[in-house]
């Protein structure tokens, strides 16, 4: 699963524990060098709307630490936008969190989420999110990725996976290579590799060698 963080500005902190405001925006390229674009929300939503539930809040995207629930997830032109109520009453990290949020101590907001669809503009050199399944919406200290790039990548490697190529291009970037460099090598090296199951573990042994030069 995959994380993307924004600072997020409450547009209403209630003292029940009800809060609202965008969880994500769409057409701006993002520190992580995606742009989501409008409708990658939907699918999912309607998914969870046919299971009668609706997303969870976490706390630091942690599975075990749901802190509220959101009643409303829906696409406007300007964003993915969410009313959330926090179980104040309930949970003393849901009303610590809602405490920080009320005074604006905590500013992050961050979606969990696969990605199912997604396109490469070759002239703005950004990933474009297409489709996106959205699995939860947390609450964070910071609208920062807590682990770099390349610790993400390490992380992946060590399971016997391959990065995606946005997470490949950002491993590059922060090992040292340049913008154009990084997206040469990510967009026509390992998308190639990546639809090609029987290189897999050379692939591997050829990430971990380039991981291994730039420590």
């Amino acid at each position: 699963m995959k994380t993307k963080a924004i600072q997020f500005k409450a547009e209403a902190v209630k003292e029940d524990g009800f809060f609202s405001g965008y969880c994500n925006v769409f057409d701006v390229v993002d520190s992580y060098g995606d742009i989501v674009k409008k409708g990658a929300f939907v699918k999912s939503l309607n998914d969870w709307q046919a299971r009668g539930k609706m997303p969870p809040v976490l706390w630091q995207h942690k599975r075990d630490e749901v802190i509220g629930v959101w009643h409303k997830l829906y696409e406007d032109e300007h964003g993915l936008y969410g009313e959330g109520q926090l179980f104040v009453n309930d949970i003393a990290k849901a009303k610590e969190t809602h405490t920080l949020l009320k005074h604006g101590a905590i500013d992050g907001l961050s979606i969990g989420y696969g990605l199912d669809k997604w396109a490469y503009d070759e002239e703005k050199q950004v990933y474009e999110l297409l489709e996106i399944d959205l699995k939860e919406v947390s609450i964070v200290t910071t609208p920062a990725n807590e682990s770099s790039r390349i610790d993400a990548v390490k992380s992946t490697l060590s399971q016997g996976s391959l990065p995606t190529l946005s997470e490949f291009e950002k491993f590059l970037r922060e090992a040292g290579f340049s913008k154009s460099q990084a997206v040469t090598i990510a967009s026509h090296g390992l998308r190639k590799l990546l639809g090609e199951p029987a290189q897999l573990s050379e692939t591997l042994e050829i990430l971990k060698s380039i991981n291994g030069e730039k420590k």
